[in-house]
């Protein structure tokens, strides 16, 4: 891998949960009668309630965590995320009755890497389809225009050929796969964003694997757009990657001990661009 690349920035999936609230016990003549109606709408509310937390997960928001420093400094590791599933649907049949709308440039997106379709990775929308991109010395062109973009920051001090001055036939060979393929679509020093494909980047430029590394992100593995950071908890990107029950448990334990002194209590409810 070439000097300065990155975090992966995958983010994980987390479970929603809503509370059941009971509805008003229907009157009955005896207390046997009583106590079946009252545990029957209690379990009638509970199934519609994990319906809708389904329904709700599944089509319309879902629960993100961020467990890379790859969109630093918009995005934290620990920042939870609420997404947006509906905005960036498919259209169709559906466009004139849900509020679709079109992927913009700068937009911050949550898609499936499209090298591995189970992970999420979460980017900052640089070119949609006909836009052509450059890097120069760290700084992005996009349609001939330099980029003022003060969400992007550099925290790293040396300088890579490929990653700093995109595309870069040279220096990008330790990664075939892609210098084959991109090589197709770069005309006048320029990559050009073919038709349903997007370029997206990390705003932590030099440690974010994104478009310049693995290719393009088609339309159809867009999830949806980042809404509202609903907590946010201070942690390190290898808390996130430990796995198995046991650390899973440490985890839930160490929150409940920190959570008041690590909790980023001014980002709360903070607004996502």
């Amino acid at each position: 891998m070439a000097n300065g690349q990155e975090h992966e920035n995958e983010i994980a999936n987390t479970e929603s949960t809503q509370d059941a609230v009971p509805a008003e016990p229907a009157s009955s003549d005896g207390p046997d009668g009583e106590g079946k109606s009252t545990a029957r709408e209690y379990l009638e509310s509970l199934v519609v309630t994990v319906i809708l937390a389904l329904f709700g997960t599944t089509f319309l928001i879902q629960a993100f965590k961020i467990p890379s420093s790859s969109m630093e400094d918009s995005l934290l590791i620990g920042d939870h995320l609420m997404v947006d599933k509906v905005g960036y649907g498919p259209g169709g049949m559906w466009s004139g009755l849900l509020p679709y709308v079109d992927v913009e440039r700068d937009q911050i997106i949550v898609f499936r890497y499209p090298l591995d379709p189970t992970t999420y990775f979460v980017k900052r929308v640089i070119g949609i389809p006909g836009d052509r991109i450059r890097l120069e010395n760290k700084e992005v062109y996009r349609n001939g225009e330099r980029l003022m973009q003060d969400f992007a920051v550099h925290k790293s001090g040396d300088y890579n050929n490929f990653r700093d001055s995109f595309p870069d036939f040279i220096s990008g060979a330790g990664f075939p796969d892609w210098m084959n393929e991109y090589r197709n679509y770069v005309k006048d020093g320029e990559i050009v964003v073919p038709e349903g494909k997007y370029f997206a980047m990390g705003d932590n430029r030099d440690m974010s694997s994104d478009s310049r590394y693995w290719g393009f992100v088609p339309r159809e593995n867009i999830v949806g757009k980042p809404l509202i950071l609903y907590w946010s908890f201070e942690s390190t990107s290898e808390e996130y990657r430990e796995s198995g029950a046991g650390n899973y448990l440490s985890r839930v334990v160490h929150v409940l001990l920190n959570f008041p002194q690590k909790t980023r209590w001014s980002r709360m409810f903070h607004i996502i661009r």
